[in-house]
């Protein structure tokens, strides 16, 4: 069969017009000349005045139609001239300088012819089921699709009523793409409708199918099935399984989001599905062979798109919004020229970086990939994208842009966290402990550790945030509030974390998926202090006569109160309060400039990501695999990532050293918000007991038994504050608190082992210490006088105290010097003398002490006179 021409009818539009008053009016004869009873009363003054009322506004709309039909009729396209249509131009890509060419979408149009007849019936039935299941019976549109179309477009779902839904049947998708334009308008909709029913009339569905075959666009230069199984599979459409079959059926729909080659291939994979699942529900295949088409992985046997092209992550993300905002057929024949906001150099800058450190990564931690995003901070304009390390290394699922998919951004996701609580009322010297707790949620109890297993006791916000320490980071998060954290993430451009339902305390840890690309536009939110500029990837569009089309508009809106994010941006460059975790000047500084930064590493070490930016740059780096398959061990982002980070902003980044504006003093006047426990309070307590010295008693109180000790209170936050009101009233009930025992517990056992006491120690006795409660001893043996003649001297004493003290040790002297103690009873001596003690009269004392240190003594003296035989100083 040849390929029809629509040269060969001759439409007339005046004939249609002409058959709907003809009809209309044989309607109206056949309506007046029919026998009607006479009508009584009230109902001969209807018959007389309302039914011909009625009948005039029939006829009214009928002639109103008719006028309208002509009217959109009267400047169609010549339906004669469809195949001779406009030659396609090319639509160009380039960087901001306007020079350098990204890429061209060629104006040579990609396209074979295919008779009908060498379509197979498996591509047939594919397009059908999906496209247009009826459309061998209707006459060029679906009135129910459209009135479905319609209601939902007014009044949206209404409960089911009206489901979205497309209205358009094969033959007006023919029409749109081979004789109007992709004008969005209900006027454009009813020039498609009548040259749709045109063609009906005036061609067989196979010739009409055929048309459109040739016809339908399939992304970049592909026009028709023919060329795109060409261009897709290296064979002819003639030639095509069951699942190549739904995979063309599925393109043509929106051909650059669908694209096998762009950033949608999950998308495309599910709309395959629903190809085959609606083949089966019409009874073309059977459940069997679309489960076994399911299986095959056509991604795999794509032939690679060899397209000149720089920056192709990049790229290919602005052509799919030009063609969701223009249409396919104008990006693609438009065409257009199109400026970018890409910085060639940044992004030359970008790839060499990242070609240089993966090969590295690669080898030491199994991780095959690596992305960037630059965003200037006063404009939100991208000036650098690499959504992977190589857009044609299949190996690594290269034409993936890792830049839009949603990743687990862990730790780097804690400064949003933090620069909640400041908003709320906390201080970067609030204290919190880094102590293992428990934390009570809806399930079973929530136990994060940090990244070393450690625990560091009480240490300030400022600490905990530089340092990345996980637990106080959870408990910052319940004290922002895990909604209040959600909305902020909203304010800041993040379109991932919309279901709340799904979070809980780990968020703070990276348990929400972010974009690198949403992710950089926050930071750079946080470098102009809270003004958030939408990240954007292109400055003017213009039409081939070199109209302006659209323009860089600067679009900003303050969503984060500033000076929060003034104290986040100090916490975040300072760089001494990280290093007691990560060293001082690491990849996390820039020679003589001030930067923040922050890492962050996933779980199993999936992702690994280093944010970071000056006042005028922001940048992010992610590194990992495609797949999501575990680095190995050690890949955290100060390791993987922040050397990416590091060279590139130090190579990019010129022009004086910006300053961060430095937060205003603020006086608070809680101590556990300037970082004190409990400020810390010096008493006087009893040295052996430890008790308190009742201030009565102080100068009475012996000297020897006072000493000095500085108490601190050791309790949880929430002792101290509302969390939701941090610098109000302190809880009259702080228990209350869900968390609050939960966070008591390590604290007590901290408090025990480092001498802070929750309460003050108690009173002691003012009269512990006087004279009559001293203990008494006596020697009884040897007694005074008595005459010793060996070296051996054995010492007993009776020692006794006064109710309820008790007796603890007797200390002995010989001539001063010391023997040794006795500590149990009866608390006697066996001491030996030793050899050289001149003979004559010695002294021996002993000393008594009681259980809180109040002593006695007594002495006797001895006369030492050893036989000769022992006797080391007697004459020969």
């Amino acid at each position: 069969m040849p390929i029809p021409s629509l040269q060969q009818p001759n439409f007339r539009i005046r004939k249609i017009g002409q058959r709907v008053s003809q009809i209309s009016g044989a309607a109206h004869e056949k309506r007046s000349s029919a026998q009607r009873p006479r009508p009584k009363g009230w109902k001969k003054k209807l018959t007389r005045y309302g039914l011909p009322g009625l009948g005039i506004l029939i006829v009214l709309a009928v002639i109103g139609g008719v006028a309208a039909f002509a009217w959109v009729s009267r400047d169609l396209p010549d339906p004669d001239k469809v195949i001779d249509r406009s030659v396609a131009q090319s639509t160009k890509i380039y960087a901001r300088d306007e020079t350098t060419l990204l890429y061209e979408i060629h104006g040579d149009v990609q396209r074979t012819l295919i008779q009908i007849k060498d379509v197979p019936d498996i591509m047939k039935q594919a397009t059908i089921a999906i496209e247009d299941n009826d459309f061998y019976n209707h006459k060029g549109f679906d009135l129910p699709g459209i009135a479905k179309a319609v209601c939902h477009e007014v009044v949206g779902n209404l409960g089911g009523l009206c489901p979205q839904r497309g209205g358009s049947t094969i033959t007006q998708q023919f029409v749109k793409n081979a004789i109007l334009t992709d004008e969005r308008s209900y006027t454009r909709k009813l020039k498609e409708l009548i040259l749709a029913y045109q063609l009906e009339q005036n061609f067989t569905k196979d010739q009409i199918l055929q048309m459109y075959f040739n016809e339908i666009p399939f992304g970049s230069t592909r026009y028709g099935v023919e060329a795109a199984a060409q261009s897709f599979f290296g064979k002819s459409v003639r030639d095509v399984t069951l699942a190549e079959a739904a995979f063309l059926a599925a393109i043509p729909n929106r051909p650059t989001y669908y694209s096998p080659y762009g950033n949608n291939v999950d998308a495309l994979s599910v709309r395959i599905h629903l190809v085959l699942d609606t083949m089966v529900e019409q009874g073309y295949i059977t459940k069997e062979q679309a489960d076994e088409a399911k299986t095959i992985n056509l991604l795999e046997k794509l032939r690679p798109p060899y397209e000149n092209i720089r920056a192709p992550h990049f790229v290919l993300w602005v052509r799919e919004q030009l063609a969701d905002k223009y249409g396919e057929t104008v990006v693609e024949q438009g065409g257009l020229k199109v400026i970018t906001t890409l910085n060639i150099d940044k992004q030359q800058v970008a790839e060499e970086v990242i070609e240089k450190y993966a090969p590295k990564n690669a080898e030491r931690y199994n991780a095959s990939n690596a992305a960037l995003v630059n965003i200037e901070t006063k404009t939100g304009q991208i000036l650098a994208m690499v959504g992977s390390k190589d857009y044609f290394d299949e190996s690594i699922d290269g034409q993936v842009n890792v830049a839009l998919r949603p990743r687990q951004p862990g730790s780097s996701f804690k400064p949003l966290v933090y620069a909640s609580a400041f908003a709320k009322g906390y201080t970067d010297n609030t204290i919190l402990f880094d102590l293992v707790t428990k934390f009570k949620t809806d399930g079973p109890d929530y136990e994060p550790k940090d990244y070393d297993l450690g625990e560091r006791g009480p240490l300030t916000m400022r600490k905990a945030l530089a340092g990345s320490l996980n637990i106080p980071a959870v408990k910052t998060l319940y004290l922002a509030g895990i909604d209040t954290v959600l909305e902020n993430a909203q304010k800041l451009g993040y379109t991932t974390l919309g279901d709340r339902s799904r979070f809980g305390l780990s968020l703070v840890l990276g348990g929400g998926e972010v974009t690198l690309l949403e992710h950089t536009a926050a930071f750079a939110t946080f470098a102009r202090e809270g003004i958030y500029h939408p990240p954007t990837g292109i400055l003017r569009v213009e039409d081939p006569q070199g109209k302006i089309l659209e323009q860089y508009e600067e679009r900003s809106e303050e969503v984060f109160d500033a000076k929060a994010l003034r104290l986040l941006n100090d916490v975040l460059s300072d760089d001494s309060s990280r290093a007691y975790i990560f060293g001082a000047g690491g990849y996390l500084t820039l020679p003589g400039r001030p930067v923040a930064a922050k890492t962050g590493t996933t779980n199993d070490y999936r992702d690994a990501w280093t944010m970071g930016y000056t006042p005028s740059y922001a940048t992010g780096v992610w590194v990992g695999n495609n797949d999501n398959s575990e680095m190995r061990r050690g890949a955290d982002g100060s390791i993987v990532a922040a050397p990416i980070w590091h060279e590139f902003m130090k190579r990019t980044v010129g022009g004086p050293a910006e300053p961060f504006q430095r937060p205003a003093a603020d006086p608070v006047s809680k101590p556990v918000l300037r970082g004190e426990l409990e400020g810390g309070t010096t008493i006087l307590v009893d040295s052996i007991t430890g008790n308190r010295i009742p201030d009565e008693c102080k100068d009475a109180y012996p000297k020897k038994f006072i000493a000095e000790k500085t108490v601190r209170i050791a309790h949880t936050i929430l002792h101290y504050v509302n969390k939701d009101d941090p610098r109000g009233p302190v809880p009259n009930n702080p228990s209350a608190d869900p968390q609050y025992q939960r966070w008591e517990e390590p604290i007590r056992r901290w408090a025990e082992k480092n001498n802070y006491l929750e309460t003050l120690p108690a009173l002691e006795d003012c009269k512990i210490h006087d004279p009559d409660r001293a203990p008494e001893i006596s020697i009884t043996a040897p007694i005074t006088g008595d005459t010793v003649d060996q070296a051996a001297l054995s010492v007993t004493v009776s020692v006794s105290a006064p109710k309820p003290r008790k007796i603890t040790k007797v200390e002995y002297s010989f001539d001063g010097t010391a023997m040794p103690t006795a500590t149990r009873s009866p608390f006697s001596l066996e001491y030996t003398i030793p050899k050289g003690t001149v003979v004559g009269f010695h002294d021996i004392t002993a000393t008594v002490y009681d259980d809180v240190g109040n002593s006695a003594s007594t002495t006797t003296t001895i006369n030492y006179l050893p036989t000769p035989a022992t006797n080391v100083n007697s004459a020969p």
